[in-house]
Order: structure tokens, then sequence, then C-alpha cells
């Protein structure tokens, strides 16, 4: 695996990159849509646990001595695309299923096989369509998170103003 010394290097970029794309998110949006994002990532990182003691994937590199080569995947491209994917297709639900199928499918069936090459990591336990199935899911989460959360937004801000008309 030649690639391997260059495999640090691309998990970090990528995670990089992926933050720099941020301010084009625009304020109001990350404000919006940051607190779903960041609980189906703490739900992901639980599951990447979960998964190495099942051995479902491993990552061969390290960007830390505790941290594996799936935490820049989960705090960078997760996240922030989850936040893209979120920006442009909430409200939408059958675009936002649309875009997710496409998303995901590209990640299971063609990223695996280059974070593979690049001797980041690769399924072990876990075929394909059944990685692409985990994502339909934790897609489906995380738009119910983000109804949850505007429903909870709107709740809290209708007695603000309730409030308010009696002070």
């Amino acid at each position: 695996m030649k690639n391997l010394k260059m495999a640090k290097p691309i998990l970090l970029s990528m995670m990089i990159l992926s933050w720099l794309t941020l301010p084009l998110l625009g304020r109001k949006a990350i404000k919006r849509f940051l607190p779903a994002s960041v609980l189906m990532s703490i739900l992901v990182a639980l599951e990447m646990k979960f998964a190495k003691k099942r051995r479902w994937w491993w990552f061969y590199t390290k960007v830390h001595s505790k941290l594996s080569g799936g935490f820049p995947l989960t705090w960078g491209p997760f996240l922030v695309g989850s936040m893209w994917i979120l920006r442009f297709t909430y409200g939408k639900f059958v675009w936002y299923i649309l875009l997710n199928l496409i998303v995901d499918t590209f990640f299971s069936y063609k990223f695996v096989d280059i974070l593979k090459s690049l001797g980041i990591g690769s399924l072990v336990r876990l075929k394909k369509y059944q990685l692409s199935l985990l994502f339909f899911i934790k897609s489906l989460l995380l738009y119910g998170f983000q109804m949850i959360q505007e429903k909870v937004g709107r709740s809290h801000n209708r007695n603000i103003s309730s409030r308010e008309e009696y002070d």
C-alpha cells in the first residue's frame, strides 16, 4: 500500500476542505441545520465504535493515536455534507431522498473503493448494499431530527412571544 503515507494528509484535507465550505452555506443555514447534523454525527461516531467491534469496516489509517480514520469523515464531509443537503432539500422530502440516494450510492459503491485504494479503510463484514442501507436509515433520522427541531423551535418562539404580550 504505497498510498499509506498520503492517507493521513488526504483525510485531514477532506475534513478541512469540508469546513471551508461553511461560509458559503450562510450563517442562517448553519444555525438552522447544525444541531440536527451534530446530533447525527454523534450517532455516526457511536456507530463507528459499534462497527469496529463487529468489524463492519476497518480503517488502516489513524489521524491521531486516539482518532481513527473515520473521525475526519464523520466530522468533516458527513457533518458539513448533511448541512448542505438539508439546506438545498429540506421541506422537499422527495428531492431530499433522491439526493441522499445519489450521494449514499456514490459513497458506498465508488468512494469506498477509493478509500481502499488509498490505504485509508475498507469494508470487512459489511456489503456495499448494507452500507447503502445504513446511510439511507441515517438520512431518514437526520430529516426526522430536523423536523423535530423545527417543531420545537416554532413552539418555543410562540411561547416567548405569548409571554412578551403579558409583560
